[in-house]
């Protein structure tokens, strides 16, 4: 609650939470507000030419290539695009932890293996590594989110190992070793907590950089597979009109950047307010 109140006093925030909640609902809501069927072709939905409808009455932000309603496959792309940057982001964010953690409690041998293959990880451009491993497999939604998460963890890790290594050296756990505790109390009772800010933080941040790494991915081809509708491919099946019909690229184009906008606002505000050392400034 008083994480809540301190991000409504922040405009940024403000702004940012009324945009995620509204993404959130759209999608949740999806069956219910779509005026169409995501993948009905309608034959009134191209003209005689056989070029697609401008935004109208009947059709609120114009149809596709095919005839197909945009504002709906909009609502239903929002559904694709945030259930990969969800379960892809929380793998991540997972998995990120957990090798941070044990690298930065266990330190030796172990430590340094798994620090030496995170710098592996992060020696390779995500993009270029996240675009093999989409090519190599049979892309879908989960294995779309898999390839994200696979490629976002190196940077939560990177982190979440810092921190360990400086609060394994603090008086309390010292205290707690002295006292005879063993190694799960001390990391799930005692550093764990410590580490959930630095968890949720860039748990919010990065949703965006996954919606967009799945956005990219379905303009190259290589995500989330037509007919399933997600932000991306939107883009991807409309860029050859897009002189002729820009609102097929602008409308998915303008969401991608506001979600991910909106997000990044969130994220940066949970940071100040849960970061001790941000704490009275500004």
């Amino acid at each position: 609650m008083r994480v809540l109140k301190a991000m409504l006093r922040q405009p940024a925030a403000l702004f940012g939470l009324i945009v995620v909640f509204a993404v959130l609902a759209m999608a949740i809501a999806a069956p219910l507000i779509a005026p169409y069927d995501p993948d009905n072709q309608m034959f009134d939905g191209l003209t005689l030419e056989g070029a697609p409808m401008p935004p109208s009455s009947q059709f609120l932000l114009g149809t596709d290539t095919l005839g197909r309603d945009l504002f709906s496959r909009l609502l239903f792309g929002a559904r694709t695009s945030l259930v990969i940057g969800l379960v892809a982001n929380g793998i991540a964010v997972a998995v990120g932890l957990f090798v941070g953690i044990l690298s930065g409690y266990l330190r030796g041998i172990v430590g340094a293996l798994l620090m030496r293959f995170t710098d592996l990880m992060m020696a390779f451009p995500a993009l270029l590594l996240a675009i093999v491993l989409a090519a190599l497999l049979r892309p879908s939604l989960w294995i779309v989110a898999m390839v994200i998460a696979l490629v976002n963890w190196v940077q939560v890790a990177r982190i979440v190992y810092t921190e360990t290594r400086g609060l394994v050296e603090r008086d309390f756990i010292l205290a707690e070793r002295s006292l005879g505790a063993g190694h799960f109390r001390i990391l799930f009772v005692h550093i764990l907590p410590h580490l959930m800010p630095t968890a949720i933080v860039w748990g919010t941040l990065g949703i965006a950089t996954t919606v967009l790494l799945e956005a990219t991915l379905s303009f190259l081809g290589i995500g989330v597979q037509p007919p399933q509708p997600s932000w991306g491919n939107i883009i991807f099946e409309s860029q050859s009109y897009f002189q002729a019909a820009p609102w097929l690229v602008f409308f998915p184009g303008a969401i991608i950047l506001l979600t991910a906008l909106s997000f990044n606002l969130v994220g940066d505000a949970l940071r100040d307010i849960l970061d001790p050392t941000q704490r009275g400034r500004g």
